[in-house]
């Protein structure tokens, strides 16, 4: 089974009494009354990142992904708190001066601050990342409405490919491997759309699993469906030169995760609003699809053609 159904099928029914849980299909807890917003992340070796021979981005990346959680849902993370798994080949002098120094530079650049953790001995590197955030609103997944646009922000794919580098199963020049590894393990997150979000949003996640899945999240506990065509989706400068230059195609890269870009819907009166903050905040917002009422059916178009959905659905932790 997948993490969803290990969800649905065994915790979900012990969380009834507990609102603040958000019934276990959102990113976050989310204490109302007490405007408490928090979340909770685990990285392993060999599974989030491929090994931890460059801790200093390793940290960074992991922080980026895990308060992008809170920024998604229109609430700025507070504090952070980081539980840490390895031995002495992991945590030698070097590399704890790497990590701390890397902590202090996020914590400067997102306001943010380190309050607590743990540590414990294990063979693999594993860490583990709660972000705190108070806010008396956020806006949910599931909050979709009928006709809504799909929007996301920033650009897509480059992470897969600076992924692919470190894997070497990529091979490009040493300027565009420079640029992919970097956003891989230096996501750009859209802060600052995030204090607009409440204004023009009905419903945000941010794209963690891979755009498809992550859509399918957004919508999975409504009886709607939607359009999404791949030739609207953002990638950077970079990216098409590549898939140029190697002849390759963009559907095979645009939905494979590690994006950490907002994904949100919004009623069409919106539009004007959204194209004009996107300038005013410098940030790229694109408009990449549409909620339809047709009950659950996902339809993807690529070049005014209607494609097959099921290779596009992104990551998912197997049990």
């Amino acid at each position: 089974m997948d993490e969803f159904e290990l969800i649905n099928n065994y915790f979900k029914k012990i969380v009834k009494n507990n609102p603040s849980s958000l019934n276990l299909n959102d990113d976050v807890f989310f204490d109302k009354k007490n405007k408490v917003v928090l979340s909770v992340d685990t990285y392993n070796e060999g599974i989030h990142y491929i090994h931890f021979e460059k801790p200093n981005l390793v940290i960074k990346k992991i922080i980026r992904s895990s308060i992008s959680d809170l920024f998604c849902k229109g609430v700025k993370p507070k504090y952070f708190f980081i539980s840490g798994s390895g031995d002495k080949k992991h945590f030698n002098k070097k590399n704890l001066k790497l990590i701390t120094k890397s902590l202090n530079d996020e914590q400067k650049k997102f306001k943010i601050k380190l309050s607590g953790g743990d540590t414990t001995k294990s063979k693999v590197s594993s860490f583990t990342i709660i972000s705190l955030g108070f806010s008396n609103k956020i806006v949910k997944r599931n909050n979709v409405k009928i006709n809504d646009d799909i929007y996301v922000t920033g650009n897509l794919g480059d992470s897969y490919v600076g992924l692919n580098i470190l894997k070497k199963k990529i091979n490009v020049s040493k300027k565009l491997k420079n640029y992919f590894i970097k956003k891989y393990f230096l996501p750009n997150l859209p802060v600052a759309i995030h204090k607009y979000l409440f204004k023009f949003a009905n419903s945000s996640i941010d794209i963690s699993d891979g755009l498809y899945a992550d859509l399918n999240k957004l919508t999975n506990e409504q009886n709607v469906g939607f359009n999404l065509y791949i030739d609207k989706i953002p990638i950077s400068k970079n990216l098409k030169d590549y898939l140029k230059r190697y002849n390759q195609n963009s559907l095979n890269f645009v939905s494979k995760g590690d994006d950490y870009q907002i994904l949100f819907t919004s009623p069409k009166k919106n539009r004007i609003h959204i194209k004009n903050l996107s300038k005013r905040i410098n940030i790229k917002i694109s408009k990449i699809g549409n909620i339809i009422k047709s009950c659950k059916e996902r339809r993807i178009f690529y070049n005014n053609k209607h494609i097959k959905s099921p290779i596009y659905q992104g990551y998912s932790h197997k049990f």
